[in-house]
C-alpha cells in the first residue's frame, strides 16, 4: 500500500509521517518511509537544487521538470521496488504537491503537471493525508527550523495560503484516496486519528 501525506510548509506531515510508519511496524508491517523532493540517490541530488537557494533561482516550468525527474527516479529505485516486495510505502510528499506549488501557486501550469505525470509517472498513491493547518501558523513552524532548505517558505504568507486552498481543493477532486486531518491539535492526537484510519485502510485491503 502506498501512503502519501501533503500540507503545506510546517503542517506537521513530516512529523506524521514518521510517526506512521513507526507505529505501522511496531504492528508488524514491513515499512518503507521515504521523502519528496528525494528518496533515491539522484532524487536527493535534485533536492539540493529545488529546495535552496534564491525563491527565483528557477521557473515554475523549469520546476516542474525537475520535481518530475526527481519522481521518476524515486519511483524506479525505491516506490516501485519496495511495493513489489510486500512492503508498506509511507512517503512526504509526492505529485500533489507539484500540483500544488508548480501547477497552480507559480502560474497556471496544472495541465502541465498533470500531463508529465501521466507520461513519465502514471500512479496515485492508494490514500493521502492532508495535514490542514492555519497558513500563518505553519509558516512560522517553517521559518522556526531555521533550516537550508527554505527557498519556498520565503516565498511569504500569501503563497501559503493559496496553497492551503489547493489542498483542500485537491482533496475533493480526489476524494477516494483523501482524509483531511485537523493539523492544529497536539502531535499525538493526530497520529492516532492518522493511525487509525491507516489500519483500517490497510484491513480492507486484506493486510
Amino acid at each position: 500500500m502506498f501512503i502519501t501525506f501533503e500540507g503545506i510548509d510546517g503542517s506537521g506531515k513530516s512529523t506524521q509521517a514518521r510517526l506512521l510508519a513507526e507505529a505501522l511496524g511496531a504492528a508488524g508491517h514491513s515499512v518503507v518511509r521515504t521523502r519528496e523532493p528525494g528518496g533515491s540517490p539522484g532524487a536527493e541530488e535534485i533536492r539540493a537544487l529545488v529546495l535552496q537557494g534564491d525563491p527565483e533561482r528557477w521557473s515554475a516550468e523549469t520546476e516542474i521538470l525537475l520535481f518530475t525527474a526527481a519522481r521518476r527516479d524515486h519511483l524506479e529505485r525505491t516506490i516501485t521496488p519496495a511495493l513489489a516486495a510486500g512492503n508498506v510505502v509511507v512517503c512526504d510528499r509526492f505529485a500533489d504537491s507539484t500540483r500544488m506549488y508548480q501547477g497552480l501557486s507559480r502560474g497556471d501550469l496544472r495541465a502541465q503537471v498533470d500531463a508529465l505525470h501521466r507520461l513519465m509517472i502514471g500512479r496515485e498513491p492508494d490514500l493521502t493525508f492532508l495535514i490542514d493547518i492555519d497558513p500563518a501558523v505553519g509558516l512560522s513552524r517553517a521559518k522556526g527550523r531555521q533550516g537550508h532548505e527554505e527557498r519556498f517558505e520565503d516565498m511569504g504568507l500569501g503563497m501559503q495560503t493559496q496553497m492551503r486552498a489547493g489542498f483542500l481543493a485537491l482533496a475533493k477532486e480526489f476524494a477516494p484516496r483523501f482524509r483531511v486531518i485537523d493539523g492544529a491539535r497536539p502531535a499525538e492526537v493526530v497520529a492516532a486519528e492518522v493511525r487509525a484510519l491507516a489500519t483500517a485502510a490497510l484491513e480492507a485491503r486484506g493486510q
